[in-house]
């Protein structure tokens, strides 16, 4: 279906993005593609669809790709009947069937009479049967869009489809969906996704990096299970350099003490004997010659298992490097810090839920909030933050220090440096070098403290607010991720679990990735 050769492409700027990608894609294969964010997977689709040039290689295909892009915005001005490519088969037929047909209109209809017909039970298919093909794309929610261009795969029945984050807008109900879609589908799949429920369909999976692909032959589980023994031997491979390191450095302490007795025991002899002074000094320049010599033997080699051991740590997962360190929330567990009685919130004299709402939350817990797009789920979180007031019923709130997350983590002031960012969590007043110290942790160096944190990719921005989280001197007493895993990369949600299974306090997560919700344990859900 497509083959790959040589594949290289670099920014604008001259920046190489990746080198020497070669992949072949056969019929029927359903692929996953992962890697580090920025590593290049969407530039990869956008290359295979056409929409970006190679640097370098040769890309061969005899199909047209099908491709569902991340974001929608650039549709917005169009109907969904143009973003699918069908206006003109609509109106040809219309025109054809009210008598005006035309030997123009007839071949831009060609064998495909049934367009009509396919488009509305495509929609249907996707649960968008209210939708009219006249709408404009700008009415249309991100879950709604997404849900367009996949009822164009059913319409257009393409050979092979390039799909990018396709479950990023959509509810539990859109993803159930997808991923029914995703098992009966005879296409080609070739798929961008962080969804570890969706990349478990999938029966390979592709690792990009800048140098290359790795093609892992099984699904989500295998190539998990495979890179954990990857990561284990990396790991073995570590702690021996680290020990070679130790003994070089001793090997290289007691042979230069050695040298020094041997240098002294010569150099009282040599007194005793009454050697001549520049006899004396010729001796001296020869011993200092020989232990300079030893010296620079022993430089070498702790020098090449330096670069061997820094070598090794660089290509260990982003997870094993972090240091979490949050505080221990300082509310008792079992604490009631909301209560809502009878509580309901109108807009435009209409009531969000058909039932008033009554809970409660207390220190410690760990909740899901569920419910579909619309449900009133960003409402009801801003009701619990005091943003909002119920317009009928009453809550009692206990909540000195929650801090709201956002799929955009928009906490993060783009304006600032990654320093600046993190000096405004500093309320613990820490000197310079340990703000760099926390930012080190979490894996900020010295050449990303001057860095503006717009230029920020999504991982690193989640990095950044969790070392903000470390700087607070108390751990927040509530933190509300609201769908926290939307912008990230597979490895990245790795180290956003983590980070959330140290912090101790309150959590209240909205999202529909299944998978992440069972890793961090959540102990009960509220359901709009």
């Amino acid at each position: 279906m497509l083959i790959l050769r040589n594949i290289s492409y670099k920014h604008p700027d001259k920046e190489q993005l990746f080198d020497g990608i070669n992949l072949i894609v056969n019929n029927h294969d359903k692929i996953a593609l992962i890697g580090h964010n920025g590593s290049g997977k969407s530039t990869l689709l956008k290359i295979i669809c056409g929409e970006q040039k190679i640097t370098q290689g040769e890309l061969l295909t005899n199909e047209t790709p099908y491709y569902i892009p991340q974001v929608f915005g650039q549709f917005n001005h169009l109907t969904i009947a143009q973003a699918l490519h069908v206006e003109q088969k609509l109106y040809a037929l219309g025109e054809i069937l009210a008598g005006r047909a035309t030997e123009e209109l007839m071949d831009t209809l060609a064998d495909d009479w049934t367009i009509d017909e396919r488009c509305l039970e495509a929609l249907d298919q996707w649960h968008l049967a209210g939708l009219k093909l006249t709408q404009g794309m700008h009415t249309l929610s991100g879950g709604q869009k997404t849900k367009v261009f996949l009822a164009g795969i059913t319409i257009h029945r393409p050979k092979l489809v390039l799909l990018d984050e396709p479950s990023n807008h959509l509810d539990t109900a859109g993803r159930k969906l997808l991923y029914e879609f995703i098992e009966s589908t005879s296409s080609t799949l070739l798929v961008v996704s962080h969804d570890r429920t969706l990349l478990k369909l999938l029966n390979t999976v592709c690792e990009l990096n800048k140098n290359g692909i790795k093609r892992y032959g099984g699904n989500y589980d295998f190539y998990t299970q495979q890179k954990g023994i990857e990561v284990k031997a990396l790991n073995q491979d570590v702690k021996s350099k680290e020990k070679a390191l130790r003994k070089a450095k001793e090997q290289e302490r007691e042979t230069t003490e050695r040298q020094q007795k041997l240098d002294a025991r010569g150099k009282k002899k040599q007194e005793k004997a009454g050697v001549a002074r520049i006899m004396m000094n010729t001796l001296r320049n020869n011993a200092e010659k020989s232990s300079t010599k030893i010296k620079s033997v022993h430089s070498e080699k702790i020098d090449g298992i330096s670069h061997d051991l820094q070598t090794l740590r660089s290509a260990l997962p982003e997870i094993d490097k972090i240091k979490f360190g949050f505080e221990d929330s300082t509310l008792h567990k079992g604490k009631i810090l909301f209560s809502a009685i009878d509580i309901n919130f109108s807009y435009a004299y209409k009531n969000l839920w058909k039932e008033n709402l009554n809970f409660q939350i207390t220190s410690g817990e760990r909740i899901h909030l569920q419910g579909l797009n619309g449900s009133g789920k960003t409402s009801l979180m801003k009701i619990m933050l005091g943003k909002l007031s119920p317009t009928i019923g009453k809550v009692f709130r206990v909540l000195t220090n929650a801090v709201y997350i956002d799929q955009d983590y928009s906490l993060i002031q783009d304006q600032l440096t990654v320093y600046e960012q993190a000096q405004t969590y500093n309320d613990a007043a820490l000197e310079e070098h340990e703000v760099k110290v926390r930012l080190n942790r979490f894996l900020f160096t010295n050449g990303d403290w001057n860095k503006v944190c717009s230029k920020l990719s999504g991982g690193e921005r989640m990095r950044l607010m969790l070392c903000c989280l470390n700087m607070y001197k108390e751990s927040p007493d509530l933190i509300i991720l609201d769908e926290p895993t939307n912008n990230l990369d597979v490895q990245n949600i790795d180290i956003l679990t983590a980070a959330i299974n140290a912090y101790k306090g309150t959590l209240i997560v909205v999202s529909h990735d299944f998978h992440f919700l069972e890793q961090i344990y959540m102990e009960r859900t509220i359901a709009l």
